[in-house]
């Protein structure tokens, strides 16, 4: 996956961490067959690549909407 992390993080042990693992994933889909959220839900946004998607989201700095934000950062 390629990333463009915002300043506040890029340079931070944390950022290149999460760099890290934002790019292992290569978006196969094989994770969503044993993800208990994703089976229980059925929905994408709430199994592991839609989480991933959302941290990406917030360490490049985009805006992600409260309720989102509070439904997996928060939880």
């Amino acid at each position: 996956m390629q990333t463009s992390l915002a300043d506040f993080v890029r340079d931070t042990p944390e950022g290149r961490e999460a760099e890290a693992i934002l790019r292992k994933c290569v978006h196969c889909g094989f994770c969503t067959a044993t993800c208990p959220t994703y089976l229980l839900l059925g929905d994408e946004n709430d199994g592991p690549r839609g989480r991933i998607y959302l941290v990406k989201q917030l360490l490049e700095g985009a805006a992600v909407t409260a309720a989102r934000k509070h439904t997996w950062i928060a939880a």
